[in-house]
This record gives structure tokens, C-alpha cells and sequence, in this order.
């Protein structure tokens, strides 16, 4: 049977709940490797909240550590939170300089806007700390030096996904289709100008599933067996 999903919590308990994960992993011994990290990227109308909630419950069971879900709410939340930017940004003097050596080379309003360069930093140390899920963004391509990070795209058919909208947000069907449309160019046009790349090129993703063939449940449990496989790591049960 689908896995009943709660509520997230608010973005002020959720934030919170990052900071006090930080301040213990502060006080506990360095660790040799990274933690995982997975990315996920979807069309819109497709579960990817939902996806990411069983993904953390999925993890934690099999690590054991907490694990925390950012997406667009919560890392803009974050990225202008003046105590999370201390956290983060200490030893920080140029963001711009810190992304062109992931390869994020200057051009345009790239370096030059601030906003999109604080939530870019922000995708990156989030990932590199691990135990995280982080959803749309451009994660995926953000992150994709980082060896600790796995990256999947949901996909679906369109009369799906404006049913679905339909469904969820209890609009009409033309008001989901119009949504859409206008959603799924902001993406894309948020991805192409700032990241200078398509967000479907399926060279970014370890794997792209079909939503509408397969729901949260099943696609959580691939993604767990591909990041435990892909990713060795002791504490986890073989």
C-alpha cells in the first residue's frame, strides 16, 4: 500500500531543526568521508516534495542520522538568514570566486546577482555536508563535481501532471494547464539563464523516472538501492 505521508513541517521548524543537526555534527569527530547527498528534479506536476518526505524517512532508517529536505522555500529562507549565512559563510569572502571552482564560469547577470549566487553557495554547502535532499534549484547541476551527491529527475505525461495539479491544488483544469505552462518556463528559463544548460538533459541525472508509471513508494526504494549501492559506507546495513 502507498506509505501515508505527513505534512512538512513549517519552514521555521525546519530550520531550526537544520541548525540543531549543525551544532552536533560541530561537536562530534570529523569523519573521513562525506555523507550522500541526492538531487531531485522534476517537470512540474510531478511528486517531488512527496518523494523527497519518503526519501527521508527512508534514510534516516538506514543510516540512523537525521537527514534534512531544502527546496525552493527553505533555501531562500536560509540563504538570506543572517545566523545560517555565519554558519555557512565564515570563511566566505567572495561567493562568486567559490562557485567558478566548481566550474561556474563568470558570464552575465551569473556573477553579478547576488541573490542566485547566495542560494547557489547555499545548494553547494548543504550538499557537501550530506544527509540531505535537495529539491529543484538546479541542484543537480550545481552539484555535479560533488562525487558524495546522486542526482534523479521525475518525468511524466502532461495530461498526468495537469491532473494531478487539478487534484491537489482543487482548481480547474484549465487553471492547472495555464499553470503549468507558465511554471514549466519559469524552470526552465530560471536553469538556462543562470546555469547556462537545459534542466532536461538527461547527461545531469544517475537516473530519470516515469512518475506517472511509477508512485513515491517505488521510486524512493530504487533511489535508496542505487545511493547504497553507489555509496559504501559502514554504518549503513548491507
Amino acid at each position: 500500500m502507498p506509505t501515508s505521508l505527513t505534512l512538512p513541517a513549517s519552514v521555521e521548524e525546519r530550520l531550526s531543526g537544520w541548525m540543531r543537526i549543525q551544532e552536533r555534527r560541530a561537536a562530534a569527530p570529523a569523519k573521513a568521508r562525506p555523507r550522500p547527498c541526492v538531487t531531485i528534479s522534476r517537470q512540474f506536476g510531478c511528486e517531488g516534495f512527496p518523494l523527497a518526505v519518503r526519501l527521508q524517512q527512508l534514510f534516516e532508517q538506514a543510516s540512523g542520522e537525521p537527514w534534512s529536505i531544502f527546496d525552493k522555500v527553505l533555501i531562500e529562507k536560509m540563504a538570506q538568514d543572517e545566523e545560517v549565512a555565519l554558519t555557512m559563510l565564515d570563511s566566505l569572502e567572495n561567493p562568486a570566486r567559490y562557485l567558478e571552482s566548481f566550474g561556474f564560469h563568470p558570464r552575465g547577470a551569473f556573477t553579478s546577482d547576488e541573490a542566485f549566487a547566495k542560494m547557489a553557495v547555499s545548494v553547494l554547502h548543504f550538499a557537501q555536508a550530506g544527509n540531505a535532499i535537495i529539491v529543484g534549484r538546479g541542484g543537480a547541476i550545481l552539484c555535479r563535481k560533488l562525487e558524495n551527491c546522486f542526482h534523479f529527475r521525475l518525468e511524466a505525461g502532461l495530461d498526468w501532471r495537469v491532473a494531478g495539479l487539478t487534484r491537489r491544488l482543487r482548481v480547474s483544469a484549465r487553471e492547472a494547464a495555464e499553470l503549468e505552462r507558465t511554471q514549466s518556463r519559469l524552470r526552465e528559463h530560471f536553469v538556462r539563464e543562470y546555469l547556462g544548460v537545459e534542466v532536461a538533459d538527461g547527461s545531469f541525472y544517475d537516473a530519470v523516472f516515469n512518475n506517472e508509471r511509477h508512485g513515491v513508494d517505488v521510486i524512493a526504494a530504487a533511489i535508496l538501492a542505487y545511493v547504497r549501492r553507489g555509496f559504501s559506507q559502514a554504518s549503513w546495513p548491507s
